[in-house]
């Protein structure tokens, strides 16, 4: 059975400095993508622009210093900072996202979400990044993901959702589409975990879904494709196909990506704890179904080549 909808999400909007605004307009035009992230130098003087990318591409190894390098927004992220829901509403905070160093990582950086509580709802904080293009449609996503059955701190129990999902810019909006990602280690909703849900939403309110669940352990990098092409919605992780929507239950409008980290309810006071989520890489390829084995080949491609970030989707 899947989840109950998330509650009404408020958009809060980031002001951009001048440079960071004209970055932001070259990427979304179409313009020169970057090959070195956050942390590329700026070409020599006369030297050839960066070549675009493949086109119709969406491509980033979050290689950025911190929630307010300029890049980040520069390249359609933004950390989650307003109110409402879904969890604990209103805990949204910058606090829990980071881009560390990890060697278990490839390219050896990740976006890091670590959501923290001491059972109180003043002492709850959630994270969520989420992409400001709604630009993204038919295609392939993937992501890798990492996901923890434990906290890395405190004590286990909480009831954690840890998710990456396309979702539109607004709950109400008439050509309603979501499509999720979400593992509760220890299950929620009087559901027991661990549990991995797939769910593709036709409206929120009132819940129109369908859904899958893959009852298994899941700690550890797993990749998470999704492919939403010809009338139907294909979810596989790690290559091995979990579940697939037609019909209604599929993308009617242009979305955002999020990756989120929350808790259901507050079970237990109990000291403070913290559960951890990363995120090695982002690709979407608009208007192609991707094999699993040909994401990673292109990832790796990226990599390989030095590249961070492309971002060659159409903006309308």
């Amino acid at each position: 059975m899947s989840q109950p909808r998330r509650t009404s999400r408020h958009r809060a909007w980031t002001v951009l400095t001048l440079p960071a605004l004209l970055c932001a307009l070259a990427a979304c035009s179409g313009g020169p993508a970057s090959s070195g992230g956050a942390d590329a130098a700026p070409p020599a003087q006369g030297a050839s622009p960066t070549p675009s990318g493949p086109p119709g591409t969406l491509f980033d190894t979050f290689h950025y210093s911190g929630p307010d390098d300029p890049s980040l927004t520069a390249h359609g992220w933004q950390v989650r900072t307003d109110g409402g829901g879904p969890g604990i509403k209103d805990t949204w905070s910058t606090s829990g996202a980071g881009f560390p160093s990890d060697t278990t990582a490839q390219g050896g950086r990740v976006l890091q979400l670590q959501a923290s509580t001491d059972g109180t709802g003043q002492g709850t904080r959630q994270v969520e990044v989420q992409s400001t293009g709604k630009n993204l449609f038919t295609g392939t996503f993937a992501a890798r993901v990492h996901f923890s059955d434990k906290p890395t701190s405190g004590r286990n129990g909480d009831h954690v959702v840890q998710t990456f999902f396309p979702i539109s810019p607004s709950d109400s909006s008439a050509d309603y589409s979501e499509l999720d990602f979400e593992y509760l280690p220890n299950g929620g909703w009087g559901s027991v975990g661990p549990r991995l849900d797939n769910v593709s939403w036709y409206k929120a309110d009132p819940p129109d879904r369908v859904s899958n669940t893959l009852k298994q352990r899941l700690e550890g990098w797993h990749t998470l494709v999704i492919t939403a092409m010809n009338g139907k919605v294909t979810y596989s992780l790690d290559g091995k196909e979990l579940f697939t929507s037609s019909g209604k239950y599929v993308p009617r409008e242009k979305m955002d990506i999020h990756f989120s980290n929350w808790f259901i309810d507050l079970p237990f006071t109990g000291g403070p704890r913290t559960w951890g989520m990363k995120v090695n890489w982002f690709y979407y390829k608009a208007g192609e179904a991707v094999s699993y084995a040909d994401v990673q080949k292109t990832v790796d491609g990226f990599y390989s080549a030095g590249t961070h970030y492309i971002n060659t989707v159409p903006k309308s």
